[in-house]
């Protein structure tokens, strides 16, 4: 991710607008009330046959002691220091501002190459407006108006931006990544996982539920193994979601629970597994995601050495028949077990990635059958000949026999529990199909 570009500014300037034309689709959350962007944001855009990686920040406000502000200022610093071009967004509709000028004293220092955009220009007057912000003296000798919400001048932007590129790039420098995603309810320590894992501050994190608003999306290495893992805002009831940004921060968290591979569900140990959670587990079996139990705060628990078994018990309980899904205990804050639970999720993934041998799974399953045949129907004997795993992106499993439309669930519940026996499938969803031979 050698190329990277930066959208910097003051609040509601219209920097998550911009981000969302650079990268065609609106990723990021757009709302008329100021600091609705908190964290470090990425997406990825091309122009000119160069491609890039593109940063949305928050707004940086100077000398306020609001404690969103005060952390949105350390993760615009450190998306400035990712940077190869920073692209300084300014309002030709309020005109130049004591924040504008305070922040560009803040970027002086930088030696990046650093292009003021002035948005909203989207009438003759604002144009004329925008030749204002020459006066803060910055970046490349010259002020390029643009209006974020159609499009208009970016092209001349974008067309001097790409001469500071140092390399073509690459279309998708995520794809063929696994990618897993931290979902649960608020304040159970998504970010502060995210973060303790990173060993740095990637996603905001303070005592008020509802910090995180957009998908927070980071390339991680561990134990040499490449995957992307993404921070959510958290999930409440929908009887609880009273702001238009909390309900576009949910939404935003379920399409990435659709776009992800396996699904950390983190739960509260002092409230236990509740019937959010349930939901989302739920959801991530029917979009046929690797799902797994991260259990957090257990450092809060008092324990004796039978606590983790009840807890685990009561769990498996109120999961059904979802028996397979793993559970694993752990403490963000003294970092207990949250690295294994990252091995953890890999191995789901590697679990739902799984192809088993054709050979092998006659060899296993057919023994299976033969020892508890399907019942018979109204006399009718039903006899599976063949099975094989089909190529699908999830473990998919074809059984081949003269009457398929006489097989009743509780058979096919025995054949999946045989395959997991015999075939490592844990944390993963498995879907068995009939065929008639």
């Amino acid at each position: 991710m050698s190329n990277i570009v930066a959208i910097v500014g003051r609040p509601n300037v219209g920097k998550s607008t911009f981000f969302n034309r650079l990268v065609e689709e609106r990723k990021a959350i757009e709302d008329n009330m100021s600091g609705v962007t908190r964290d470090r944001h990425y997406g990825h855009a091309q122009w000119g046959g160069k491609f890039f990686s593109v940063i949305d920040t928050g707004g940086y406000v100077i000398g306020s002691d609001d404690v969103y502000e005060a952390e949105i200022r350390k993760q615009v610093k450190l998306a400035v220091e990712e940077a190869s071009v920073i692209l300084f967004v300014v309002d030709c509709f309020d005109g130049l501002t004591d924040l504008d000028k305070e922040f560009a004293n803040e970027l002086r220092s930088s030696k990046k190459p650093i292009f003021i955009v002035a948005n909203k220009a989207d009438n003759q007057e604002r144009l004329l407006m925008a030749n204002e912000f020459y006066s803060l003296g910055l970046g490349e000798n010259e002020v390029f108006p643009i209006a974020a919400v159609s499009g208009a001048g970016t092209g001349d932007l974008l067309d001097e931006v790409i001469k500071h590129l140092s390399e073509d790039g690459l279309e998708d420098p995520d794809f063929g990544i696994p990618k897993i995603s931290i979902l649960g309810r608020p304040n159970v320590g998504k970010s502060s996982f995210l973060n303790a894992l990173l060993g740095k501050e990637r996603s905001i994190v303070t005592d008020e539920a509802g910090t995180t608003r957009d998908a927070i999306h980071t390339r991680y290495k561990l134990y040499g193994k490449d995957f992307i893992i993404t921070d959510t805002a958290g999930i409440r009831k929908k009887a609880k979601v009273k702001e238009d940004i909390e309900f576009y921060s949910v939404m935003r968290s379920l399409r990435t629970l659709e776009e992800s591979d396996v699904v950390i569900v983190m739960v509260d140990a002092t409230r236990g597994l509740e019937a959010q959670d349930v939901n989302l587990i739920s959801l991530a079996i029917k979009n046929s995601k690797g799902v797994m139990i991260m259990v957090n705060k257990w450092d809060l628990i008092e324990k004796d050495h039978k606590t983790m078994e009840r807890f685990k018990e009561d769990m498996m309980e109120k999961l059904g028949e979802n028996k397979w899904i793993p559970i694993i205990f752990t403490s963000v804050m003294g970092k207990q077990r949250i690295f294994q639970a990252i091995e953890l999720a890999v191995e789901v993934y590697e679990n739902k990635t799984r192809k088993v041998p054709t050979s092998k799974l006659n060899d296993k399953m057919l023994a299976e059958i033969e020892r508890y045949p399907p019942p018979a129907y109204k006399g009718k004997y039903i006899k599976i000949k063949y099975i094989t795993q089909l190529p699908t992106r999830n473990p998919v499993f074809a059984f081949f026999c003269n009457l398929p439309q006489y097989i009743k669930s509780p058979y096919t519940r025995y054949l999946e529990n045989r395959i997991r026996e015999h075939f490592d499938f844990k944390g993963v969803p498995i879907k068995i199909t009939y065929k008639k031979k």
